[in-house]
């Protein structure tokens, strides 16, 4: 991509797609703990966004969400090639909000620090392991 395509007020903006099998409740997950904001909302995805970064959370197929069982707390998803991370303004705050929406965070003995932030990983409603980095004042 060119330097010039990079700096293009009117690409669209950067960021993922989450399969899950509760839109709502892991839609609730990533209000509350990252600030994402619902945008959108149909039957079979949810869009939620901040500045600069989406999250599209988009509904397993009805077929295949009958086979997956969701425990509580969840089974962590950590073999898979991909692991969202974002910035909060607390992981004190985020590990204290997580529990009540169905995730959690690594306790703080997991902590680590690196180019000007703290990280702790944790997981949403369905076990997919997050990144939640605060910055190091």
């Amino acid at each position: 991509m060119a330097q010039s395509e990079m700096n293009t007020p009117n690409l669209p903006q950067p960021g993922a797609v989450l399969f899950a099998k509760d839109l709502p409740r892991v839609a609730r997950f990533y209000e509350g703990v990252v600030g994402l904001v619902v945008v959108a909302t149909e039957s079979d995805h949810i869009v939620l966004e901040r500045p600069h970064f989406q999250l599209v959370l988009h509904g397993i197929p009805q077929k295949i969400a009958a086979s997956i069982s969701i425990t509580s707390p969840p089974q962590l998803r950590e073999a898979v090639p991909v692991k969202l991370v974002f910035p909060v303004a607390s992981l004190a705050a985020a590990r204290a909000m997580a529990p009540a929406l169905g995730g959690g965070l690594s306790p703080t003995s997991k902590e680590w620090e690196a180019r000007g932030f703290r990280a702790c990983d944790g997981y949403d409603p369905e076990g997919n392991v997050v990144q939640f980095r605060e910055a190091v004042a």
